[in-house]
């Protein structure tokens, strides 16, 4: 029986008051930590004393299969994800590679996702109530998946009006994506649709911008692998420094408090 155990570990948005307790729990637990180094600077200081294993960010097949391997030799591994591991995260990855390896859940390897906030809703919080109704979350990096399925995607989330969540909207080599991105939303919504910009949310870092579609590339300044757009469908307005979606509670009731009645 193995004694190893991998947790696959959302630190949140990047502040501890956002981590769950199992996420601390778990760290704390461990004796091994693997992660992108920006994910592990994140908690530098639960992970004092502990085995540590920094990656670049584009070493994520290295990161998993010495995760596994380390779990596998009897180490309890903690690989730290910001976010939630299981949006555009490292859940995936370990998973594939268990399958392939005949991996059985019940009597093999111990492996715990712990889940975590991830950035549409640790975003979505700082701007208001944006997610309310139904919303399609894309990622601009063509690393993995081809840029014209991307396209399609997001043509799709457009014509069926849901609110749009964009991670990864922009990298130093990834410069047209949000632009196209931005030209093909035009073609169904109006230039003042409201668009929040949120970057490093929750973090030391964190700027937020709220603008519309029109004016979205005049921000360019603010895009990065960090930062999360939110642009939203034909009933999203802005409320002062807020961006409210409508739940649809005013075709319904009537939701402003009745004058109470006086006694006469």
């Amino acid at each position: 029986m193995l004694t190893g155990k991998l947790y696959i570990v959302g630190v949140g948005p990047g502040h501890h008051d956002h981590m769950t307790f199992r996420a601390k729990q778990v760290i704390e637990e461990s004796n091994t930590i693997v992660g992108y180094e920006t994910y592990v600077n994140l908690v530098q200081d639960l992970i004092e004393g502990k085995e540590v294993h920094r990656y670049a960010m584009t070493q994520e097949v290295e990161r998993a299969h010495q995760c596994i391997e380390l779990a596998k030799a009897g180490k309890i591994v903690s690989l730290v994800s910001s976010g939630d591991p299981g949006i555009y995260g490292m859940a995936g990855l370990i998973y594939e590679i268990l399958a392939e390896e005949g991996w059985d859940r019940k009597a093999g390897l111990y492996v715990e996702i712990v889940p975590g906030v991830s950035s549409l809703n640790s975003c979505a919080a700082l701007v208001g109530s944006p997610l309310m109704t139904d919303f399609a979350v894309v990622s601009m990096s063509d690393l993995l998946v081809p840029w014209e399925i991307i396209t399609k995607r997001v043509e799709a989330a457009a014509q069926g009006d849901f609110v749009i969540v964009i991670y990864n909207p922009a990298s130093k080599k990834r410069i047209h994506q949000l632009q196209d991105t931005r030209k093909l939303l035009l073609k169904y919504r109006t230039p003042n649709t409201p668009v929040a910009i949120v970057k490093g949310a929750y973090r030391e870092s964190q700027e937020i911008v709220l603008t519309d579609l029109e004016n979205m590339e005049s921000h360019q300044d603010k895009l990065g692998m960090i930062t999360t757009v939110i642009i939203g469908n034909s009933s999203t307005y802005q409320y002062k420094d807020m961006m409210i979606n409508p739940r649809g509670y005013t075709s319904k009731y009537n939701i402003v408090e009745p004058q109470k009645s006086r006694n006469k």
